[in-house]
């Protein structure tokens, strides 16, 4: 029988020491008496997850709707690629103008992840998870209706916000809710974020499409609207669905010192009846609530190395995909001289069936390949796709610009299960869960900047480099093939909670 899930809210009555971590982990696993599993300690409730002993309807239901707040962000991000040339004539744009208008978002969105990564450590992932829907919805609104280009920026910048916000929460509780290996793994479901980016940017092409026929010849130019807009459809779906399944963390909870909120987390979510052994510490110990300063954590070791690594890995993946993926219409439009039905129909596929193939075998394999080859075979691709994009110049003729075509389709299906799906492994599975928000929002931040950047400048360098800026995108594989044979590091199937525990123990003995 499913119940309706009870909102964790943290007993402020119960005490918890913040420092004497001795007690932290035991070395005892959860025991399980006559179907009730008790817990002594965090590492219990770890665990518990980690090994797939917790599984539930529910769980699998908190995973779908933060996939579905990934959706939501790349629709949102999608959402005005098309209209662009729509809206520069609408608002007597210069090229400089175009770029802030595409920028506005990603702006928003570098102060959503740095303030949400840490709001999501600091008070916990539900209540930044409920939050941060009213961007959506409210934002989406605006946009649609907005008089000005002001509006529009100011809008979007708001959205962007939301998005930032998103990421951090959403890829936490896909680490969370995960077993550590095997099927269903917190690998194979953080690379899942990919199929669902895909399949939220192919959505909003498919409502392009739909709208490019069934609106007026005289109202097309309003088709950008109509798109933005209807995104605050499915916001308001996934709101609500987030009421009704949506739980805190149980590691979050029980890294906070609440064992009794852990267990009924387990309870509710997973179907586990968990409860508090009687010889369990009447004071848990629990990691101190994060301030801003966590960020220096990311440069301490062992995590300094992973930081710089994510970061770098990001940059690449993000720089290619929005000078690629976010610029298609832009590229084929202007750079293959096609009309709008056929950069319509093209965009869509390519992300429909290459992209989202990708994306689906990138989450697929994960588990059992691993990120580390599947994002260097990624970007080795990417390599080999643009290089030849570069050398066919301007295409001329159905079978070049049919190859053309192809060769973007390559680089969108390597970003699919390559550099797409697993920069969040890197940026997550390598923390625990006491820096995990952090950790994601840091990453995301900067990738937002190098975003920034390149939904800026691509249609002012698309526009006086012409189809030489292709040698310009090849700096993006570049980087992340440097990146990654630097250090071959593999997060996918690592226990960051476990390291930090041994890491703690050792200290306090020594």
């Amino acid at each position: 029988m499913v119940h309706t899930i009870r909102r964790y809210v943290p007993a402020p009555h119960r005490k918890a020491l913040v420092s004497s971590t001795s007690s932290l982990s035991a070395g005892t696993s959860p025991v399980k008496t006559s179907g009730t599993v008790l817990i002594r300690s965090a590492a219990d409730v770890s665990d518990l997850v980690n090994s797939g002993t917790a599984r539930g309807r529910h769980a699998k239901m908190i995973v779908i709707i933060a996939l579905g707040g990934i959706f939501l962000d790349a629709y949102d991000l999608s959402s005005l690629a098309y209209g662009l040339p729509d809206i520069t004539e609408q608002f007597g744009l210069s090229s400089t103008m175009a770029g802030t208008v595409t920028a506005s978002i990603s702006v928003g969105s570098l102060l959503g992840a740095l303030v949400g990564g840490w709001l999501v450590d600091r008070i916990g992932r539900y209540r930044v998870f409920m939050a941060n829907m009213l961007f959506f919805v409210a934002t989406a609104l605006v946009c649609a209706v907005a008089p000005d280009v002001w509006t529009l920026i100011a809008a979007r910048f708001v959205m962007g916000i939301g998005v930032g916000m998103d990421i951090p929460v959403a890829i936490a509780f896909l680490a969370e809710f995960s077993r550590l290996r095997g099927k269903g793994s917190k690998g194979s479901r953080t690379a899942a974020w990919s199929p669902a980016w895909y399949t939220a940017t192919s959505g909003c092409y498919l409502v392009i499409m739909l709208l490019y026929f069934f609106l007026p010849d005289a109202q097309l130019g309003w088709l950008w609207r109509f798109t933005v807009g209807f995104g605050a459809i499915p916001a308001l779906l996934v709101l609500m669905l987030r009421r009704r399944y949506m739980n805190e963390s149980p590691t979050w909870a029980a890294d906070q010192g609440d064992l009794e909120g852990a267990a009924r987390i387990l309870r509710q979510s997973y179907g586990v009846d968990a409860r508090v052994a009687d010889d369990a510490p009447a004071t848990t110990p629990r990691q101190a609530r994060p301030g801003l300063a966590a960020y220096a954590r990311l440069f301490t070791p062992p995590y300094r190395t992973r930081t710089i690594q994510s970061v770098s890995v990001g940059l690449a993946e993000t720089f290619g995909y929005n000078a690629v993926a976010f610029g298609l219409p832009v590229i084929i439009a202007t750079l293959m001289t096609q009309g709008p039905l056929t950069t319509i129909a093209s965009s869509f596929a390519l992300n429909l069936v290459f992209a989202l193939t990708g994306g689906l075998l990138g989450s697929r394999w994960a588990s059992t390949r691993g990120a580390w080859p599947m994002m260097t075979l990624g970007f080795a691709i990417q390599f080999v796709a643009i290089t030849a994009l570069g050398l066919i110049g301007d295409p001329s003729g159905t079978a070049v610009v049919t190859a053309g075509i192809l060769m973007l389709g390559a680089f969108m299906f390597a970003q699919g299960f390559g550099p797409g799906a697993h920069i969040m492994s890197y940026a997550s599975l390598g923390f625990p869960t006491s820096m995990r928000g952090v950790s994601i929002g840091f990453n995301q931040a900067v990738l937002r900047l190098g975003s920034t950047l390149t939904l800026f400048f691509f249609p002012i360098l698309s526009s006086g480099l012409g189809t030489h800026v292709y040698w310009v995108i090849l700096a993006a594989p570049v980087l992340g093939l440097i990146a990654l044979l630097a250090k071959r590091w593999e997060p996918v199937g690592f226990d960051a909670d476990a390291e930090e525990r041994t890491r703690i123990e050792t200290k306090s003995r020594g």
